[in-house]
């Protein structure tokens, strides 16, 4: 406590919660008994897209809620935590716990609340995502643990104005961290004030409205909850392991601005029981509580809107690192998913518009010059506005550690770097690329030189291990683009070709990606030539050039070692290492078995692979799949049973490229094991599908797989397959 925080004041705060939580659970308890009043107390209570009931009541209380008389019980439970209003005889530390725990209170009644409201289709606000899915979660995941998102803003509230809105969301997108924008002051709501001030929202974005009033903040809280539970691997009904999940691994904070009253100083209350610390611009006490939240920073006080950000930052630990980029526009991966609208393109480059391609290419350290941009052909500012112009963008590099084999990992890194500037969107690799800057940006100044300048400094930032010069030439001369074509394709023939040739028998060495321990402390990914990461973000190559650049990073050779099971792909090497790095968790691994001691998985794959006992078969289901399966539950439900870093024999966490791999589950025999999988997941493998389907002596497997067109359930399944005759039924059995 400092010591210029004054024992009443605090008290005014406590008392401002306590207060406010008995007003919320009142109110639940009040809507809750008129909704079994008027649909029954059966009637079926839930949030969509989540295989955790309603996620706070699950984390904390370990209570399944699928009705509304389930419901009955978690407001029981809240009203437990339910405190008196601190009196003179109170000590600070006494009236403060009394608060926290009437925080929680608070929030659970909250989450029956916004429950309450989807039941009766009052949710999601207009313009707003109310409840975060499970599929939301774990797509996020792998942006956390990579560094792509730094941390998790939650404004609640308004600002003075929406260009001090707009501002302090800009300021956060510069650091990369998301937006979770909400709540309402005096009717006025943040998420208005950002959207009359022209901020762009989205997830694509980094900003995502989740609703206009107080109690919609329950769904941030129940999002962060379920990281524990999804990637941590927690049981439910350990609240103190869950919040203490939250306190050290999710790195969020609440920005709150404008105002408070009974109801945001409650649900403060609980965010603060939660473990995520609160920065407002509101003349309030500052509060330090040890072993409440990370940095024992509970309550900050920051009224420049300034130097909020900053400040936020600093309470919560969060490391943030921007680079200034001489371009004139921001830069950061905030706006890497940003689109430019036909309506204020100024040019664009490729697509079905005009020849365009990208490449990269190693060369000596004598032979180009660090730094160096040329502009081939006419520049930006010398031509009209709405013009179509091909472009080149070659990339050349240089460095004592860099090998021909990163040359195209790096020349992947040109889609998300160039996004990465404000107002600029590209699309696609190679010479099936697009590319739009955009009218604001060329007000500002944006020229092509600047892709360029952007490009330099990215390769140099991030690759800066490998790579010790580059050197970028952008060609918008259309007889040079046409020139310089045929090299180019020549080498993506010639990369492919040498990719292929690449087998798990190839080479003494996988490598090790543990970068998803920061939210799944036990789970460790073994990536080989022929399977690549279960988030599908890293294939060897990538894990080899990511350990050449970070040798301390998550991604470690492990070398093989002696043989245990060529067929289940069982080496000493690996266990060892798994062993050790899982926390002496995981003893035994297989590569290629879905049934014998399968790679643990964390919650941010692509894909689920599920046994399917009745069809001797397995089931794919794709994180974008929302419908039900033959295995009876969702994705969601699926995913809450594989994730966490436990072994689950029969289920396994895939990345979607890993389905069309020879070594795919290739222990029970491969491909010829999917029986079911959503249309959409047969249609973005497509030709490689089909490809697959040949070499593995199958040609029409393609067709006797089951999709949700046919049937979603075991039964229909079974009878689909027999009258196909799917080759899954003539091969041994699974179990």
């Amino acid at each position: 406590m400092p010591e210029t925080t004054s024992e009443v004041t605090v008290k005014t705060v406590a008392a401002l919660m306590v207060n406010g939580a008995r007003g919320v659970c009142a109110e639940a308890e009040e809507s809750l008994k008129n909704a079994i009043k008027e649909k029954g107390p059966d009637s079926s209570l839930v949030f969509p897209e989540t295989a955790f009931y309603l996620p706070l009541a699950n984390a904390l209380l370990g209570l399944e809620t699928r009705t509304l008389s389930d419901a009955k019980k978690i407001l029981s439970a809240a009203k437990t935590f339910l405190a008196n209003v601190p009196g003179d005889e109170n000590r600070w530390d006494t009236f403060l716990k009394d608060a926290l725990d009437s925080g929680v209170a608070a929030i659970l009644a909250e989450e029956v609340i916004c429950a309450l409201r989807y039941l009766y289709g009052k949710e999601p606000q207009d313009g707003c995502s109310g409840f975060l899915t499970d599929t939301l979660l774990r797509s996020l995941g792998i942006q956390l643990v990579d560094g792509r998102i730094s941390g998790i803003a939650v404004v609640l509230g308004r600002a003075r104005d929406n260009k001090a809105a707009v501002d302090i969301v800009r300021d956060l997108q510069k650091r990369n961290i998301l937006t979770l924008a909400g709540g309402s002051v005096g009717g006025v709501s943040i998420v208005d004030q950002l959207k009359d001030g022209g901020l762009h929202m989205g997830l694509e974005s980094y900003v995502v409205p989740f609703g206009r009033d107080t109690v919609s903040v329950i769904y941030v809280l129940n999002f962060a909850i379920r990281a524990a539970l999804t990637f941590g691997g927690i049981k439910a009904g350990n609240a103190k392991a869950c919040v203490d999940y939250v306190r050290e691994r999710v790195p969020a904070f609440v920005l709150l601005l404008g105002g408070a009253d009974e109801v945001k100083a409650a649900t403060g209350a609980g965010v603060l029981a939660a473990g995520v610390p609160i920065i407002t611009d509101l003349d309030l006490p500052e509060i330090i509580v040890p072993g409440v939240c990370a940095h024992e920073e509970c309550l900050v006080k920051e009224p420049d809107h300034s130097k909020i950000v900053q400040r936020a930052i600093e309470a919560r630990g969060i490391k943030v690192k921007v680079t200034q980029i001489p371009i004139p526009v921001p830069c950061s991966a905030a706006f890497e998913g940003e689109r430019v609208r036909k309506e204020n393109t100024f040019v664009q480059f490729g697509g079905k518009y005009s020849p365009a391609f990208e490449y990269l290419k190693m060369r000596k350290m004598t032979e180009i010059e660090d730094g160096r941009v040329d502009v081939i052909g006419p520049e930006i500012d010398s031509i009209r506005e709405g013009s179509d112009m091909p472009l080149g963008i070659v990339i050349e590099v240089a460095g004592r550690k860099m090998l021909q084999d990163y040359e195209p990992i790096l020349e992947r890194q040109v889609h998300k770097f160039i996004n990465y500037a404000m107002g600029i969107f590209h699309m696609g690799q190679r010479d099936m690329n697009w590319l739009r800057i955009s009218k604001d940006a060329g007000k500002a100044g944006f020229m092509i030189r600047h892709l360029g300048v952007l490009l330099a400094a990215k390769f140099h930032d991030e690759y800066g291990a490998i790579v010790d010069k580059v050197q970028v030439r952008l060609i918008t001369d259309e007889k040079e683009v046409n020139k310089l074509l045929p090299e180019a394709r020549k080498a993506y023939a010639a990369r492919d070709e040498r990719l292929a040739g690449m087998t798990d028998e190839s080479v003494d060495t996988f490598y090790s990606c543990t970068l998803c321990q920061s939210f799944a402390p036990d789970h460790v990914c073994v990536v080989s030539p022929e399977r690549l990461g279960l988030c599908g973000a890293y294939s060897w190559l990538d894990a080899k050039a990511a350990h050449e650049i970070t040798p301390t990073g998550g991604n470690k050779p492990i070398k093989k070692g002696k043989i245990v099971d060529a067929v289940k792909g069982i080496w000493e090497g690996i266990n060892t290492f798994v062993y050790n790095e899982s926390h002496h968790r995981v003893s035994r691994m297989s590569i290629y078995s879905l049934i014998d001691a399968p790679m643990t998985s964390c919650g941010c794959f692509e894909c689920i692979v599920a046994i399917a006992p009745e069809a001797n078969g397995v089931i794919v289901v794709s994180r974008e799949y929302a419908g039900e399966t033959p295995a009876g539950m969702k994705f969601t439900t699926l995913a809450n049973m594989v994730g966490g870093g436990n072994q689950t024999p029969g289920f396994l966490g895939v990345g979607r490229l890993y389905i069309v791999s020879k070594k795919f589950i290739s222990a029970e025999g491969g491909l010829k094991r999917i029986v079911w999988m959503p249309k959409e997941l047969k249609e973005a493998l497509g030709d490689k599908l089909k490809k697959r389907c040949e070499e593995a002596g199958v040609a029409d497997l393609l067709e006797k797989i089951a999709d949700e067109t046919v049937t979603t359930e075991s039964v229909g399944l079974v009878q689909y397959l027999e009258k196909v005759k799917h080759p899954a039924f003539s091969m041994p059995p699974l179990m």
